[in-house]
């Protein structure tokens, strides 16, 4: 059984994909508790494999983002990723990147989101060390300082800033001044929240 908080189509709102249209499935239960974090996570409802491959079916879009919440710590994930590939589904995966789950190499897309707050729990013996983009949400000025080393314990083809939602207060200003630090990062903002969906 699958512990979900909500399937829903829209656009990819950020990052390189941004603009495709995916179905999203969120997955209750996170591993880290983030201060600024405005996601729900708490489990809605629950699924099993069929089920939940059949609602996924019933949307248009053919790209399905995991995302939570923390895909990587929910059960039975290697059966879900068998099955929407055996459908002809372009797989991504959202992940803050603290459990270097194995399934992850099954799958299209791989976005990791390291959070500058729970830096020290970030081991690079059992953290992910690679992956198709990376996201900081820069939270503080101090953040540069964190990508750069997340640079140095992640390979990845892209590396972006966001900015720091907080109740609605979008924080440029900061994500600007850390980017004015960095080589070869770009900015992703939540391009949903600034346009108004989903």
């Amino acid at each position: 059984m699958y512990d979900l908080v909500e399937i829903f189509e829209s656009l990819q709102g950020e990052g390189r994909n941004t603009g495709r249209p995916c179905v999203f499935v969120r997955f209750a239960g996170c591993n880290l508790a983030c201060p600024w974090c405005d996601t729900e996570t708490k489990r809605k409802f629950s699924v099993g494999l069929e089920e939940l491959a059949a609602e996924i079916s019933t949307f248009r879009a053919k790209s399905v983002v995991l995302t939570g919440g923390e895909p990587t710590i929910a059960r039975e994930m290697p059966e879900l990723i068998a099955r929407l590939k055996s459908l002809g589904y372009w797989i991504a995966v959202e992940t803050n990147g603290l459990v270097a789950a194995q399934w992850l190499q099954f799958v299209d897309y791989v976005a990791v989101s390291p959070k500058m707050e729970f830096a020290g729990r970030y081991d690079p013996q059992t953290m992910l060390r690679s992956a198709d983009e990376v996201r900081i949400v820069a939270s503080g000025e101090d953040a540069a300082g964190f990508c750069r080393e997340m640079k140095r314990l992640i390979s990845a083809a892209d590396y972006y800033v966001s900015p720091c939602d907080r109740g609605g207060e979008i924080d440029f200003a900061t994500a600007k001044s850390v980017l004015s630090e960095l080589d070869g990062w770009s900015l992703s903002v939540q391009l949903h929240k600034i346009l108004g969906f989903r």
